[in-house]
C-alpha cells in the first residue's frame, strides 16, 4: 500500500474557531504501533464540547480531533503480529497500559494511564492516524466503515452502561433518560438484551418518536407529564428495575433514582458540571438502591457489537443520518451542534 508523505487533517486551535484543514506529515509509527488509513470517523458530542463550548480541554493545541475511528491498516511496526496492510479495522480510542490494576481486572476504560484519541492524542479526523496495534479490532467484511466508526463510542458507551455496569437482564424493565444518540442506541440494546418494558424520557418530541420506532414501549416528555409519576403508575407503583441516565443533568439523575424499585440499579453515563443531588440517605439506604457511574467502554464491548452487527442482530445503518467529506468537517460539527435536520449520528468519510 503506497503511503504519501503528507496528509490532510482537521486541526483544532481554539474553542469558538473553525477547525483548520491543513496538510501535515503522515505520522511515523513505532515498533508496536499501526498506521491506519481512515475511511470513516464519527462526530461526537465531545467534539462539540471542544470546538464550540471549550468545556473539554485537549492535552495540547493544535490537535487533530476525532475519537471514533475506522479504516484499513496501512503499515505496521516491526513487533506487530497478526495484522497486514489492507486489513479492515475499527479502533478502540482509549490508550491503555494493560498492566495497571484496573487493566488487569478488565477495566481498561478506567486505566490509570488512560488517554483518549482526539483529546489527549492525535485523532481520526485525518487521512491517517497512528495507534497502538493492541487497539485494533477486526472489522467484518459486511459491516460498513461508517457503522464500524460509530460503534467505537456512540454504541459501545450505552452497551457498556446497560450490559456491563447495570447488568440489565432479560425480563427486567428499564427507564432511559435522554434519547439522543446514546439513548436511542440504549433502546436497541435493551431490546436485544430482552427488557420487558422500556421507558424513554426526553424533551424533544422527534427523538421520542425515533425511540418508539427503535422499540421503546412508553415515550415520556417531561414538559407534558412527570417522568417519575408516569413510570410508577405504569409499573403498579413500584418502579423499574434499572434506570439509565444519558443527559448529565442534576434533575434527570434525581428522577432516575426516584424511578427505580427498592433494590433497583441506577447508572449514570451523562456528563455534566452540576453536583449530583439525590434522595436523603434515610430513603436511599432503606430502598437499597445501587448507584453507578459508567464511563466509556472496553475493547471487548466493541468486538461484541461488531459481531452482533455482522450477524444482523443489530441494525445501525439508519443511525448515521448525515455524512460529510473531511473538507466539510465544520459543517458536520455545525449539524450536530445546532441539531440541523435532527441528526442522530454524523460521520466524516474519506476515500
Amino acid at each position: 500500500m503506497a503511503i504519501a508523505s503528507s496528509m490532510k487533517a482537521a486541526r483544532f486551535y481554539e474553542a469558538g474557531e473553525p477547525l483548520r484543514i491543513e496538510e501535515i506529515p503522515v505520522p511515523e509509527i513505532r515498533e508496536d504501533e499501526a498506521l491506519v488509513q481512515i475511511k470513516a470517523a464519527g462526530i461526537c458530542g465531545s467534539d462539540v464540547h471542544i470546538v464550540f463550548e471549550g468545556i473539554t480541554p485537549t492535552a495540547f493545541k493544535p490537535i487533530t480531533l476525532g475519537h471514533e475511528p475506522c479504516g484499513v491498516v496501512a503499515a505496521t511496526g516491526a513487533r506487530v503480529e497478526g495484522w497486514e496492510p489492507g486489513d479492515r479495522v475499527s479502533v478502540t480510542p482509549f490508550y491503555f497500559c494493560g498492566s495497571c490494576r484496573n487493566c488487569l481486572l478488565g477495566h481498561a476504560e478506567v486505566c490509570y494511564e488512560r488517554k483518549v484519541v482526539g483529546i489527549q492524542a492525535e485523532g481520526a479526523l485525518a487521512e491517517y492516524m497512528v495507534i497502538p496495534a493492541k487497539n485494533l479490532i477486526r472489522l467484518p467484511d459486511n459491516v460498513p466503515f461508517t457503522v464500524g466508526a460509530i460503534i467505537t463510542d456512540a454504541v459501545a458507551t450505552p452497551f457498556h452502561t446497560l450490559v456491563d455496569r447495570a447488568a440489565l437482564k432479560a425480563g427486567e424493565s428499564i427507564a432511559i433518560y435522554g434519547a439522543g444518540g446514546l439513548g436511542l442506541h440504549a433502546v436497541q440494546i435493551a431490546r436485544l438484551v430482552g427488557a420487558k418494558q422500556i421507558f424513554v424520557i426526553d424533551v424533544r418530541q422527534e427523538q421520542l418518536e425515533r425511540a418508539r420506532r427503535a422499540g421503546a414501549d412508553v415515550a415520556i416528555n417531561p414538559r407534558d407529564t412527570s417522568p417519575v409519576e408516569t413510570v410508577l403508575e405504569a409499573t403498579g407503583g413500584i418502579g423499574v428495575d434499572v434506570a439509565a441516565e444519558f443527559v448529565g443533568f442534576k434533575q434527570t439523575i434525581a428522577q432516575a433514582v426516584e424511578s427505580v424499585v427498592p433494590g433497583g440499579r441506577v447508572v449514570v453515563a451523562g456528563l455534566g458540571a452540576d453536583p449530583i443531588t439525590i434522595l436523603p440517605p434515610t430513603v436511599f439506604v432503606r430502598k437499597q438502591i445501587s448507584f453507578l457511574g459508567s464511563y466509556g467502554f472496553t475493547k471487548r464491548n466493541i468486538e461484541q457489537l461488531l459481531e452482533l452487527a455482522a450477524a444482523g442482530r443489530l441494525s445501525l445503518e439508519s443511525s448515521i443520518t448525515h455524512t460529510f467529506p473531511l473538507e466539510e468537517v465544520n459543517t458536520a460539527l455545525k449539524y450536530l451542534h445546532e441539531k440541523i435536520e435532527d441528526p442522530i449520528r454524523v460521520a466524516v468519510t474519506l476515500p
